[in-house]
């Protein structure tokens, strides 16, 4: 017999679903209506995660500085280690800058390797810098003064000859050594240090700034050769007047030339003039420190790695930077100060206005103590 299969809950279709016209309450009753979605809030961001964003770029500004600084620093000390008889990191002039008494740095230029009386000097000049005023004066000492009766040197000869007795008998230190010992007793100022370069140096260190601009007052034409010098023929070439730019070779022709079409730029305190000129552009190159500085002085460091002696540390040579461009000179020229004569094997020389023997240098002391204590002085 067969099962009445309505009897039963397992029927194969839907009773109320029939019976409500197509609405199942079970279903209804089964489920509950799903509320619609709603966006969900962003949750504000809380103080904290900026202030972990700023600590984290300060920490990574500080980083890179030190790394920056270090690697400055071991450059600084192996600069100072090819160029430096002083140790890193002294500062030697870091006290005296900042006192009371002047402090006198002598600076020679010489011809190096290559070049006819390699060591002898070529440019002498005096840098001296008053601490009170922070104002640098220039003392270009010319190569033909003599040299007679001065403790530190037993012989006589023209002042340009010392550094290379000096190097003769000993090294480049020697000789700067030396040449700042003589001028002291000489000019009656303490030279402390001394700071020497080469042509070369001098011409790679004006092409490592990219070259100078310097005010030509004067157009000149010049020769390396004395006999075509007397013969009128300036053929190495010439400089015009008013503003020039000046790369390396330029520039050093321009401090050397003394036979000139133009006589007074024939002279040694012509030469020394032309020479501040250059030396006031490369301060201009460098610029005042601080970031700007660092490529310029970068490149600085390695054109004069090797062609630079000195007794002044890197830090030292940084402190005197800003000297450079002097303030004033003070000329140690012919007639009040010294006078044209020649010695026994009728050489030219420069002796002091009143030179009364071995030794007598008191009117040359007396002249720049003058000099030096007058704020006017040109």
């Amino acid at each position: 017999m067969s099962r009445d299969r309505t009897s039963h809950g397992d029927v194969p279709y839907d009773r109320e679903l029939i019976r409500s016209g197509g609405a199942s309450q079970r279903g209804e009753r089964g489920r509950q209506a799903t509320p619609p979605r709603r966006a969900r809030a962003r949750p504000a961001r809380r103080p904290g995660s900026f202030l972990r964003a700023l600590r984290n770029i300060l920490l990574f500004a500080i980083l890179a500085v030190v790394v920056v600084v270090v690697l400055l620093a071991i450059r600084a000390a192996t600069f100072n280690a090819t160029v430096s008889s002083a140790s890193f990191p002294s500062a030697a002039l870091l006290g005296p800058m900042n006192g009371s008494e002047r402090v006198n740095v002598l600076m020679v230029g010489y011809g190096g390797e290559g070049h006819d009386g390699a060591y002898l000097a070529d440019s002498i000049q005096i840098m001296s810098i008053d601490p009170a005023t922070d104002t640098t004066t220039t003392i270009p000492i010319p190569r033909d003064l003599w040299i007679e009766g001065v403790a530190s040197y037993a012989q006589n000869a023209k002042v340009n000859e010392v550094s290379s007795t000096g190097f003769v008998t000993g090294d480049l230190d020697s000789a700067g050594a030396l040449m700042a010992e003589v001028l002291s007793e000489v000019t009656g100022l303490a030279i402390d240090h001394w700071l020497s370069i080469d042509f070369t140096g001098f011409r790679e260190m004006v092409d490592a700034v990219g070259g100078v601009t310097v005010d030509n007052p004067v157009a000149f034409e010049y020769t390396h050769n004395p006999v075509q010098f007397r013969a009128g023929n300036f053929d190495a070439g010439g400089f015009a007047a008013g503003e020039i730019q000046l790369d390396g070779a330029q520039a050093l022709a321009y401090s050397r030339a003394r036979y000139t079409s133009v006589v007074a730029e024939s002279t040694d305190f012509a030469r020394s003039v032309r020479q501040a000129r250059i030396m006031g552009a490369l301060r201009t190159k460098v610029g005042e420190g601080g970031i700007g500085s660092i490529l310029p002085g970068l490149g600085l460091m390695d054109a004069m790695e090797g062609r630079v002696r000195t007794d002044l540390s890197v830090i030292d040579l940084y402190l005197l930077s800003s000297h450079l461009s002097s303030d004033r000179r003070i000329e140690l020229s012919e007639g009040p100060v010294l006078t044209a004569t020649t010695n026994t094997d009728g050489q030219y020389i420069l002796i002091p206005t009143g030179w009364t023997g071995p030794g007598s240098y008191g009117g040359i002391q007396a002249y720049l103590s003058t000099e030096l204590a007058a704020p006017d002085a040109p």
